[in-house]
């Protein structure tokens, strides 16, 4: 999936401001006054940009546990150490207390990540410039080696959401998201199949209906199964990518975001839409339309793939049981001005195309 590599990266950065909804903050880089011609600027701009709020509000902080050999008593003694002390004849107490401290796994990482982008050879001047700056307030912070983190296991609460966005971007800074080719080109690396990239996107055009169609509902919903019994037992639960919903409530427009190195399947030289797929969007749009019962509604579906460049491209409508099923690719290889135009499309014709505001 071979791209251009300045508009890739400059819609990459599009895609990561609507998924966090960080359009307003970063507004010179999206309406073009700043050129990004690798991947690693870009991260490093954005990191910085991010930090220079964060340190602002101050680095978050959490107890630790410390142990010190001080005069006065502070927090709990620690009467094992005091006692030893005392035999080696020095006249201090041994204290344990909680202290706050900046020098945890959140700061750990960003820190680890601001010295690999000072470290790589592509990082312009001006941007580890402003790195070295910020870096100064992580003196007290211990590094971390980011290949062995598990990102998984990285949770947030109230006190540190703020640092959501700057985890991710380190994230994507560890794992390479993007890597060259021979050509000079960039492509997507081992993010093609995996849960980083097709996130991202799902994410993404969320993001962009959310703030760009404020008349539309734009959520992540979940649609309940239709049981004759009540009993559901061991059925998993249909968490939807986007759907979106008129105010009313009577039209609905299920999303399943896609973003693979092919979308198409080949079997015994026959190629054709992936089963799974088809599938999926299918059974999320049976159960909707089944719930409005008798009220007049209209539910459809849509597989909405980022494109490749495989000779076939899927673009496709079927009427299937009653209701509308697409299957339609969105070209990230634009500019974002004729991506905003597919999606604004996508909305038009569904909803006010239909009448149904």
């Amino acid at each position: 999936m071979t791209k251009n590599k300045n508009i890739l990266i400059k819609n990459i950065y599009y895609m990561l401001a609507y998924a966090f909804q960080k359009v307003e903050r970063f507004e010179d880089i999206l309406s073009g006054t700043e050129a990004f011609d690798n991947i690693q600027n870009l991260f490093a701009a954005i990191l910085s940009n991010e930090l220079s709020y964060q340190i602002k509000r101050g680095l978050y902080q959490e107890y630790v546990n410390k142990t010190e050999n001080i005069y006065k008593i502070r927090g709990r003694i620690d009467i094992s150490g005091t006692m030893q002390n005392k035999i080696i004849r020095k006249n201090i107490i041994s204290c344990r207390f909680d202290e706050l401290s900046a020098d945890n796994i959140f700061n750990r990482i960003i820190k680890s990540a601001m010295l690999l982008l000072l470290r790589h050879t592509d990082v312009a001047n001006k941007y580890k410039d402003k790195l070295k700056k910020e870096l100064l307030y992580f003196s007290g912070v211990s590094g971390i080696e980011l290949k062995k983190i598990n990102w998984s296991h990285i949770h947030f609460e109230r006190n540190n959401y703020s640092y959501k966005f700057l985890i991710t971007i380190c994230q994507l800074i560890a794992e390479d998201m993007l890597m060259t080719t021979d050509d000079g080109n960039y492509k997507l690396a081992n993010f093609f199949d995996g849960k980083h990239i097709n996130k991202l996107y799902e994410k993404f055009i969320l993001g962009y209906y959310r703030r760009e169609h404020p008349g539309i509902n734009a959520s992540a919903a979940k649609i309940p199964w239709v049981i004759d019994d009540g009993n559901n037992g061991l059925l998993p639960e249909m968490h939807t990518d986007i759907t979106l919903q008129n105010k009313k409530g009577d039209v609905v427009l299920i999303i399943d975001a896609k973003f693979y190195s092919h979308t198409m399947q080949e079997h015994f030289n026959v190629i054709s839409q992936k089963s799974n797929n088809i599938y999926q969007i299918f059974t999320y749009v049976k159960n909707k339309d089944y719930a409005f019962g008798n009220i007049p509604h209209v539910v459809s579906g849509m597989l909405l793939y980022a494109r490749t460049d495989e000779e076939i491209q899927p673009d496709n409508t079927y009427q299937m049981s009653g209701n509308k099923i697409s299957i339609k690719t969105l070209d990230l290889n634009k500019d974002f001005s004729e991506i905003r135009k597919q999606l604004d499309k996508i909305v038009y014709n569904h909803f006010y195309k239909l009448g149904g505001d």
